[in-house]
């Protein structure tokens, strides 16, 4: 990001705020136990509000449904491989890992997907930051472990990918694979120098999910899934919902012009708790 604001403008000094979240902090449970989705967030709007940064990039997965009052997301960039990765290290695939095989994940949308498709593995928590994902997997605690490819490649890791995962085997969360930058939103002045790093179809796509996730009050306790794809002017939207343990999963899709990409999202999310979903997030309510 920083190099590529250097080159659309030579002249502006553009430097790094290395901050580390309460999500990168707090490694021992699973991030639907310790608050969600906004850890990843929260200091880096705190730096937005009292100056000491002008942006914040987030990956779009990690962005709550709702931002405070006084932020906005100024760009969406061009998405990366948006998939899901499975890495291990004697196993080529899903398909040849034995029965019992521990598989490491810290979502509870893959965990669903895993469970309701091999029901004969065994899913487990996994926490920590990438590097520390994959020396847990070498030290042997797992057979494999399932990440974000965007995110391996984006750390020169995609030698690590043992096989990437199909939007049918593993449909991608809301937002993976698409950085998004935020500021306060009386920053006009950021709007107008972030516009040329706008990425129209993604933004479009992310759009489209994030409605049909805040639809159905999406968040690190619901095992949801989305994923829009823009072919020219049409956009397409595939979602679910489901049990954390993969008993249910209702699944969903859409088709309609990319301007509607809101309004996709949210006939999405009627169409399937009309369906089941509603059940399943009911139960979930009550569970938690």
């Amino acid at each position: 990001m920083q190099s590529e604001l250097q080159r659309l403008y030579p002249g502006l000094p553009v430097s790094i705020l290395g901050m580390t979240t309460a999500g990168d902090r707090n490694l021992g449970s699973s991030l639907a136990k310790i608050g969600g989705k906004g850890l990843f967030v929260k200091e880096l709007e705190d730096a937005l509000a009292d100056g000491r940064a002008d942006i914040a990039v987030h990956s779009m997965k990690d962005v709550p449904m709702h931002l405070p009052a006084g932020y906005a997301l100024a760009a969406v960039l061009e998405r990366a491989d948006p998939r899901d990765a499975f890495v291990a290290n004697a196993f080529g695939g899903i398909a040849e890992l034995p029965a019992g095989a521990r598989v490491g994940t810290s979502s509870l949308r893959r965990e669903c997907q895993l469970r309701a498709r091999h029901p004969q593995l065994v899913i487990e928590p996994l926490r920590g930051n990438v590097q520390t994902r994959l020396r847990k997997l070498d030290e042997g605690q797992y057979s494999a472990i399932i990440l974000a490819a965007a995110g391996l490649k984006r750390l020169g890791l995609a030698d690590r990918i043992a096989a990437l995962l199909t939007p049918e085997q593993s449909l991608p969360a809301v937002g993976q694979g698409a950085l998004g930058i935020e500021c306060r939103s009386d920053r006009g002045d950021l709007f107008e120098l972030l516009a040329p790093l706008v990425h129209q179809p993604t933004q479009q796509c992310v759009v489209a999910e994030r409605a049909f996730s805040r639809a159905l009050a999406g968040s690190c306790n619901v095992p949801l899934a989305g994923f829009a794809e823009c072919s020219g002017v049409q956009l397409r939207l595939r979602g679910l919902v489901g049990a954390p343990d993969g008993s249910t999963v209702v699944r969903g899709e859409t088709a309609g012009a990319a301007v509607d990409a809101e309004t996709l999202g949210l006939a999405l999310a009627e169409d399937l708790k009309r369906r089941g979903a509603a059940a399943i997030l009911a139960a979930l309510v009550q569970g938690s």
